[in-house]
């Protein structure tokens, strides 16, 4: 892979700048944006040995990215035996949810900053027989670095927005040696299709949206036991992974529902729990009593609004609520996925901002498990009515599984290229670059 100027010009850049890298990452690290404990790998350096026999490395940016292989991962080990499988990722969140979910035969590690030096530290520690990036996050010193030494590379789940090509298009040669690198780029719908082969990707294949394919979110028996019984026969429901100016006009949905229905209970899921403090502070300032799980509260008779500020429990809110709006689509966000509710028997409300969804959103629609509300007072409009119309909110939850039921086998037809890019028998000896 030969690099054009603007890819020569971004290695000298990172290369200059990676003696502050250790200063940055501790300012991190200070402000919880790292762990302590792990910051070498962030520069390369393994925690970990590396086990004997073929390993693929699979990158995803974040928790999104990294949940969706999980499926990809399970065909992967049940298909090829003695493979180990790497999975990186950049944020702490993602990273304790691999640590919580990944199988045996899978490990996890922090992407290395994408500086030359910790890309070499890194291949030279994990050899790689194949790597594999998710969705949109294309490292270029990473992918030089594998180009360099003869390691295969897979574009997975490839999503492309209409903004995104025009961006690329303005460096076209840069995106073309990027893209040049891969072996396939896997998209996973045919308008992202259009635009990779447009920037010259080679091959690219429709294969799907490996998100479509996740099991069902876990959750732990016993503590749902636990808020079902405080929740009792209260009107609840759940507006999930939502994001900033969203909550207020959850809030005041709320305190409109709340004239229908005395004892309505509203679970709120920020997308960033971190921001619980921020959350909490503008919904109590409308006059609303709020628990927080995060605080192991439980909701009390006169708890208007439950936070729900914990990482890896939306499996647990899902299944306490007839009905979710989804986050994220209010706001020009692009929302979150709905299947993730709709597997867990929910109805679906969601605002029309659903870009980064939208040829799921428009199956939810078109399947009649979903309805669309253009601003908060549409959204208490049709929350509320649908509350007070259970069988209609039954039938379109289970519309709503419906179409999640019939879409699916995008992680088998992704292992079936990733499997074919591998070598076959013991990992093969790289060359160093």
């Amino acid at each position: 892979m030969r690099a054009s100027f603007p890819l020569q010009l971004y290695a000298a850049a990172t290369s200059l700048l990676r003696p502050a890298a250790p200063f940055l990452l501790a300012q991190r690290a200070a402000r919880g944006k790292e762990r302590t404990d792990r910051l070498q790998e962030r520069r390369g350096k393994a925690t970990q040995p590396r086990p004997d026999g073929p390993l693929l490395w699979l990158h995803g940016a974040s928790v999104g990215e990294s949940l969706s292989v999980l499926t990809l991962i399970d065909i992967l080990l049940a298909s090829r035996a003695g493979l180990t499988v790497l999975v990186t990722t950049g944020t702490l969140t993602s990273a304790e949810l691999m640590e919580e979910r990944l199988p045996q035969g899978a490990l996890h590690q922090f992407v290395p900053l994408d500086a030359p030096a910790y890309a070499r530290r890194f291949f030279d520690h994990w050899k790689p027989d194949l790597g594999v990036f998710i969705e949109s996050e294309l490292w270029p010193n990473l992918i030089r670095e594998a180009a360099k030494r003869e390691v295969p590379l897979a574009l997975v789940n490839g999503r492309l927005s209409e903004r995104s090509l025009q961006n690329w298009q303005r460096a076209p040669e840069t995106a073309r040696r990027l893209l040049g690198a891969f072996s396939v780029v896997m998209a996973q719908d045919e308008a992202s299709e259009t635009r990779y082969a447009a920037l010259g990707a080679d091959p690219v294949l429709m294969a799907g949206n490996l998100k479509y394919d996740a099991p069902p979110l876990p959750c732990d028996e016993a503590t749902l036991g636990k808020l079902e019984s405080a929740i009792a026969d209260r009107p609840v429901w759940l507006a999930a992974s939502t994001h900033e100016g969203e909550e207020k006009m959850i809030g005041e949905a709320h305190l409109a529902m709340r004239k229908q229905f005395p004892g309505l209970l509203t679970l709120i899921a920020p997308r960033h729990p971190a921001r619980a403090h921020g959350v909490r502070s503008e919904l109590e300032a409308m006059n609303l009593s709020v628990a927080q799980r995060s605080l192991e509260r439980l909701p009390q008779e006169d708890t208007d609004i439950y936070l729900a500020d914990t990482m890896g429990e939306l499996g647990l809110f899902y299944r306490l609520v007839p009905l979710v709006f989804v986050g994220g689509s209010l706001v020009e966000h692009g929302g979150h996925n709905p299947l993730e509710a709709a597997r867990l028997d929910a109805a679906l409300l969601f605002g029309p901002h659903m870009f980064n969804f939208g040829e799921l959103s428009h199956l939810m629609l078109q399947g009649g498990g979903a309805l669309e509300v253009k601003d908060g007072a549409a959204l208490a409009a049709e929350a509320g009515r649908l509350l007070a119309v259970p069988e209609e909110m039954s039938a379109r939850a289970e519309e709503a599984l419906n179409v999640a039921a019939t879409l699916g086998g995008a992680s088998m037809r992704a292992a079936h290229q990733l499997l074919a890019l591998m070598p076959e028998g013991e990992a093969r000896e790289r060359p160093h670059a």
